[in-house]
């Protein structure tokens, strides 16, 4: 790939939500480098929603696949930043 591709996958729900979400990671794991998860926590709270951040690698109309697929669960947004390289 002679891009770098950052997705940053917005859950709302995140109870709910996580089981389809990560189901679809699994599925796409060799395309996924790096996965950070987010969401904001205290004392007494925990948010139900969360960013995740994913690096990707491999062939970009396979990333792009989970891109649309993760977009397409009720409840996730997907931004996306990308990188050229020359």
């Amino acid at each position: 790939m002679d891009k770098h591709i950052i997705y940053g996958v917005h859950v709302t729900n995140r109870m709910n939500k996580a089981p389809n979400v990560q189901q679809l990671f699994s599925e796409y794991g060799c395309n996924i480098k790096t996965r950070i998860g987010l969401h904001d926590v205290g004392k007494d709270f925990c948010s139900s929603s969360g960013v995740i951040l994913l690096e990707m690698f491999g062939d970009e109309a396979v990333c792009e696949e989970l891109r649309k697929k993760l977009a397409a669960i009720d409840g996730i947004e997907v931004q996306q930043m990308i990188f050229d390289h020359d």
